[in-house]
């Protein structure tokens, strides 16, 4: 029983909750996310070209090597630099308000004196380098930094965040890049070549990625109309009323004080009726656009009677719209209700008479019933999942109805539901019967939910959306990771077949006009050419050890036919032959070579150096015999007819017996030869001339072919990762997505919803798919905005007209 007083009693103890991001900090993090990467990768592409151009341009062996070291150090710790970078940042999200960014060296007011201490001179060169990139970071993007830290403050109110501590600030951008850098293995001077390459090429990278930031905020529905950041001092307050912002929280953790909240009150009284006025005039633009400065109220389509037998007030509406709202979910399977068809029976009395909506109410209806027609037409949602959608018009008419702010308000949890549910199912492809849908089932479940709960609660449609955003992120990680092995697999498959090619190519070009032994043969084929693979595979065809690899193996071919013999090759040989051989057993040694195979190889070659050796022996032996000095008298006489050929010209000389025949048969062949050509002049002169026109139009003709040409490759180029396609192949279409471009081959990888590999094109093929309309480009805009967009603009042709 003594025991029991060491067991600790867990329920009664509160165990700290970690703090949830909302919904829209955590879709901020996972796009710019995504975006950081592909700056990352942009910034290596450009670091390598820069770095040569930089090396070759040298003025001394000791920068030139700074330049290569740095180089090689960026190629090989490119991948855990990204993700060092991507866990830093992923951090200041997750530990907003708390996470200090090691970046920036701050100001002398948040220095501790008692822990100052002399700095090493390589340390300061670099925290220098930092700061400087931070403080330019700052200064090019500060308009939309700023924008960006009043967002994310308005998202955290009671959480009080420095500029620095912004997840997104340059000092946590820059903070991630100095603690990847730490770990570089070089010196201090290709280190700060490496920091002044990120102060030179990042500057103009990050500008479009603050500009996406702001954007994927505005989408959620933060702030989306401001477009200056606030003044300091000022009140940051959205119209909405819900919690306050600023550009600088600082100093503000501890509350207005109680002579500040009268103004703070009026202030925000002020917003939020400058707000209404913004709403009610947006929605009065709509109205006059719609109805053209006319005030026709909506008149259900088929009802009886000629007039108008009264007017529903908007309680009345609402209450019969009650009704109706949960029929959606009886539908069959496939089939499609319009608006207008539905709500045909609310607009006729008890005694069959026709009724109309008032005018501000028949406008909404109008605005609803042509953005759900919008959806419905749009072509990049399959026809079953339109089915599901179009059960919402009913639910999404009460909302606008009861408010019409829903029509101006970006982030309107309703428009979010529905830009997310459009967006999920944008490429989504129908199963097997029998196959289990996860994402069907779930925008089913979300669509009956809404009929079956929603009556004026729009709390509902957050409570959906989040739960709907969780189950996407799920999604799209277990997606992510999936083509991200599928993207290093094809990474490694085109560094494998690069590998091949060259290591192929070299042994080819070595073996040309060479004749050696099959033993030779066989260890070129199998054992050399997987070591010259492993050399490009670890080090590139740029190497020093791609070059000694290729000396090698030059080498050990010559060594078993040395060509061209001369009265040296012995000697060589055999000051050649010993590092040849060590070399080869060295090479077979690294990648790990079954060592009994090695042992036989070399046994061939010395065999093969031995036949080399006799061979020699034997040629220099045979070569005085087989060219006999001729006798003076015979020289003389040979000289002397030749001596007079030179004089007097070629002179007939007796034949041999075969000459007739063969100057015969030359003969024959030029007359034959002759003959021909004249017959080809003949029939060139018989036939008709080709007209300038005709070549003209020839030339044009191939002018427009590479114009068109060029025209689909610019289609094809401007195809981003993650962007989805309809495949069309033999009258199936299947919807895919490009997950990955593997830029050492030119293939563009494209993977189902599931992360499967569905199809993969060169940059060539895949602008001839384009332009045969195998393949067609999704729009993955958010589908309201597009809707409401499409309306304005028909609205004001139709107008205009």
């Amino acid at each position: 029983m003594a025991q029991d007083r060491k067991v600790v009693n867990l329920k009664n103890q509160s165990i700290p909750q970690r703090f949830s991001l909302p919904s829209a900090l955590v879709r901020l993090r996972d796009v710019s996310g995504q975006s950081l990467k592909a700056v990352m990768s942009e910034f290596f592409d450009q670091a390598d070209d820069a770095l040569f151009e930089l090396a070759d341009k040298a003025g001394t062996n000791q920068d030139q090597t700074a330049y290569f070291d740095a180089m090689r150090e960026l190629r090989l710790r490119r991948k855990s630099m990204t993700v060092s970078v991507l866990q830093y940042v992923s951090s200041a999200f997750n530990e907003i308000g708390q996470f200090k960014p090691k970046g920036g060296s701050g100001s002398l007011d948040e220095v501790d004196q008692d822990s100052l201490s002399l700095v090493d001179h390589s340390q300061l060169e670099q925290q220098v380098a930092i700061d400087n990139l931070v403080n330019k970071l700052r200064n090019q993007n500060l308009e939309a930094i700023r924008l960006l830290n009043v967002r994310v403050a308005h998202l955290v109110p009671s959480i009080t965040l420095q500029d620095s501590q912004m997840p997104l600030s340059p000092e946590v951008i820059c903070g991630g890049l100095s603690e990847a850098c730490a770990d570089l293995d070089i010196d201090i001077r290709a280190k700060l070549v490496v920091l002044k390459l990120f102060d030179r090429l990042l500057g103009g990278i990050l500008g479009d990625f603050y500009k996406n930031a702001n954007k994927t905020l505005i989408a959620e529905g933060v702030m989306p109309d401001m477009k200056r950041p606030p003044v300091e001092g000022r009140n940051a307050k959205p119209s909405s009323g819900a919690g306050a912002s600023g550009p600088s929280n600082q100093g503000q953790s501890a509350g207005p004080t109680a002579s500040q909240q009268p103004h703070s009150g009026t202030q925000s009284g002020s917003h939020q009726a400058g707000g209404a006025s913004e709403v009610q005039s947006t929605f009065s633009e709509l109205s006059a656009l719609l109805h053209g400065g006319q005030g026709d109220s909506y008149a259900a389509p088929g009802a009886s009677g000629g007039g108008s037998a009264g007017t529903l007030d908007t309680g009345t509406l609402m209450s019969r719209l009650n009704g109706i709202q949960t029929q959606a979910a009886q539908q069959s399977e496939g089939t499609i209700a319009t608006l207008s068809s539905q709500l045909a029976p609310l607009f006729v009395n008890e005694q069959g008479q026709r009724v109309t909506a008032g005018q501000v109410d028949s406008d909404v209806i109008n605005l609803v019933s042509m953005l759900f027609d919008f959806i419905l037409e749009d072509r990049q949602l399959h026809p079953t999942m339109k089915a599901i959608i179009s059960r919402l018009q009913i639910p999404v008419l009460k909302v606008a109805l009861s408010d019409k702010n829903f029509f101006n308000r970006g982030g309107h949890p309703v428009r979010k539901l529905l830009n997310e549910l459009a967006m999920a199912a944008m490429g989504w492809t129908e199963k097997k019967p029998g196959q289990r849908d996860p994402l069907r089932d779930k925008i089913e479940s979300v669509v009956e939910r809404v009929l079956y709960e929603y009556d004026n609660n729009v709390e509902l449609f957050t409570e959906l959306l989040n739960d709907f955003g969780h189950f996407m992120d799920l999604d799209r990680r277990r997606r992510e990771l999936v083509e991200q092995r599928l993207k290093d697999a094809e990474e490694g498959r085109a560094k494998q077949e690069r590998a091949t090619d060259a290591a192929k190519s070299l042994i080819e070009q070595v073996r040309k006009g060479k004749d050696l032994p099959q033993p030779i043969v066989k260890l070129l084929d199998e054992a050399v050419i997987k070591y010259l693979q492993w050399v490009v595979l670890r080090e590139g065809e740029d190497s020093d050890r791609w070059h000694r690899a290729r000396q090698l193996t030059e080498s050990l071919v010559w060594s078993v036919d040395p060509q061209p013999v001369t009265e040296d090759t012995r000697s060589e040989l055999l000051k050649a032959i010993p590092g040849i051989v060590d070399g080869l057993r060295s090479a077979l040694h690294e990648i790990s070579w079954d060592p009994f195979a090695t042992d036989a190889a070399i046994r061939d070659l010395e065999l093969a150096h031995v036949d080399v050796f006799q061979r020699l022996v034997t040629a220099r032996k045979a070569q005085p015999e087989s060219v006999p000095e001729p006798a003076k008298g015979e020289e003389s006489e040979q000289a002397e007819p030749a001596e007079k050929a030179e004089v007097q010209g070629p002179t007939p000389s007796v034949p041999e017996k075969s000459q007739p025949s063969d100057v015969s048969e030359k003969a024959d062949e030029k007359v034959n030869a002759e003959f021909e050509t004249d017959r080809a002049a003949e029939d060139v002169a018989k036939s008709e001339p080709v007209s300038a026109t005709e070549t003209g139009t020839a030339v044009s003709q191939s002018a427009e072919d590479e114009a068109s040409a060029k025209l689909w490759l610019d289609k094809a180029d401007s195809l981003r990762v993650g962007s989805w396609i309809e495949l069309n192949r033999e009258d199936l279409k299947s919807r895919c997505k490009l997950a990955a471009f593997i830029k050492a081959t030119g293939k563009y990888i494209f993977v189902n919803r599931s992360g499967a590999k569905v199809a993969e094109y060169q940059r060539e093929d895949l602008a001839r798919a384009l332009e045969r309309d195998e393949i067609s480009m999704l729009d993955d805009g958010l589908i309201f905005d597009r809707a409401l967009e499409s309306i304005i603009d028909n609205l004001r042709t139709s107008r205009k007209d």
